[in-house]
This record gives C-alpha cells, sequence and structure tokens, in this order.
C-alpha cells in the first residue's frame, strides 16, 4: 500500500518525490522504495514522523502499538500534523488514545487494485480536521483510485465490500481460466481473457448505470449457454457464498 500510495501521488503530480521520506524495519524495503521513486529514504521511522506533517502508517495491524510507541512524541508536536492509518481495527478513537491525545487522524481502508491506479479507499476523519486538509487528503487518496468518505460506522463493512474482495474476484478468474484449460485453451491466454472480461463487466455497470441483474438478463438468451451457467451458479449457492464471505469478513474485521 505504501507503493500504491507513492506510485499514485507521483504519477499524478500531486506529489514530488522530494516531499515525500520512507523508513522501514527492512533495510532492503526502504531501498526498494528510494530506488523506485527516487524518494528520501530517513534512517528510523522517528526521524520521518519528526520531518513530515502527514505520517502514514503502513504496516499491519498487529505492528502498530510498536511503531506508534516510536513516533508518537513526535507526531504530537504541536498538535497540527496528521496521521494516516491503512489497517482494520484501528478506528479513530483507539488511534488517539494509542498517540496519548487528540491528533487529527485519517482512517482508511485502501484495496491492493490501488497499485495498479485502480483502487477504492473507503476513508473517514477526525472532527479536528479542518475542511483544506480533509479535501488535501481525498485528492491523495484519489491519487490512486476512488475515494468514497463514509461515517466510521461503515468502516468495517467497507472491508467486505471493497478491501477483501479482490481476492474473491481473483478466485472467480482463476475458476474461470481452470475451466478454460480444462477444455484445451493455453493458461497463458486464458488468465488475461478472464480478467479482461471481468474488467469489462465492472465496466459496465459503472457507466451504464443499470442494475447487475438487468445487465444479466443481456447476456442469458432464452435456452442458450448463458442461462444454463447460470442455473449451475445458483445450485451451486455461488450468491450465497459470495454474501456469506462478505459478512464473515466483515466480522472478522470488527474482532481486529
Amino acid at each position: 500500500m505504501a507503493s500504491a500510495i507513492i506510485g499514485g501521488a507521483l504519477g499524478s503530480g500531486f506529489l514530488t518525490a522530494e516531499s515525500i521520506a520512507v523508513s522501514d524495519a527492512n533495510p532492503q524495503t526502504t531501498a526498494a522504495l528510494t530506488q523506485k521513486f527516487g524518494v528520501a529514504a530517513l534512517g528510523d521511522n522517528r526521524d520521518v514522523a519528526a520531518r513530515s506533517w502527514l505520517i502514514v502508517l503502513a504496516v499491519k495491524p498487529q505492528f502498530y502499538g510498536e511503531v506508534i510507541e516510536q513516533v508518537k512524541d513526535e507526531a504530537m508536536d504541536g498538535g497540527q500534523k496528521i496521521v494516516m492509518t491503512l489497517a482494520p481495527g484501528w478506528t479513530l478513537d483507539r488511534t488517539q488514545a494509542a498517540f496519548g491525545g487528540p491528533l487529527k487522524v485519517v482512517r482508511t481502508m485502501p484495496n491492493t487494485p490501488a497499485l495498479v491506479g485502480q483502487g477504492v479507499t473507503g476513508f473517514c476523519i477526525s472532527e479536528n480536521m479542518t475542511p483544506g486538509e480533509a479535501q488535501w487528503v481525498t485528492s491523495l487518496l484519489e491519487s490512486f483510485g476512488r475515494a468514497e468518505l463514509l461515517p466510521e460506522r461503515l468502516m468495517d463493512t467497507f472491508v467486505g465490500l471493497c478491501g477483501s474482495s479482490p481476492a474473491f474476484v481473483f478466485m472467480m478468474i482463476e475458476a474461470l481460466a481452470d475451466a478454460a484449460v480444462h477444455q484445451g485453451f493455453p493458461r497463458a491466454q486464458a488468465y488475461p481473457l478472464a480478467a479482461q472480461a471481468v474488467l469489462g463487466s465492472a465496466q459496465m455497470v459503472l457507466e451504464l448505470g443499470q442494475h447487475p441483474a438487468q445487465l444479466k438478463d443481456m447476456v442469458c438468451s432464452p435456452g442458450g449457454s448463458t442461462i444454463e451457467g447460470v442455473r449451475v451458479l445458483e445450485e451451486k449457492g455461488m450468491r450465497s457464498a459470495f454474501f456469506e464471505a462478505a459478512l464473515r469478513t466483515i466480522a472478522k474485521a470488527k474482532e481486529l
């Protein structure tokens, strides 16, 4: 996600490499970011926090406590800095409590398509942020896809809707390609063609503004091959499987 944010901000011209500094516990990761983007590599997290007014915690949720302890003094300096979280489970109140004060917080949940500039990020902001700061943050998040300002009560639900759902879509693409390979299709062709079919279908939902059921009906000729496939999916419980997978994902996010 750090790479996605940096790449999007630089690619759109929203930020310059000179305005970004990074650090990581793994020196190889830091070196890779520096080599790829030309950003500054600093000695440790404290250095980054001390020199930055936006501090992005791009680590796994289990490491948040450790990293916050490293940077909280620098982050609280003057009360004007903004902390952006990328992890499920870290509410605005929880983050502020961990830092020990009412600092400005942006809670975000990006998804992996951000890596190719097609992400969707749900986010909410603490009440002490100014409208100008909120707009700046929105523009940053929009530099690598779509950004949706949400009430915090919907953030865990967003994990099931968008944060985890790319994994479900990847499984669908893999299954479609496997069926084609079973019937003699070269695998190297099957994956990109299945992916393009999914991409085009999603674009129709976005651009035509029709209900997904209407778009499905457009493909299903009476007595045809597509409606036969739909019958099998209904028989196998495809809708229920996606429904339950999303609900379980949401429930897990609430536990973190």
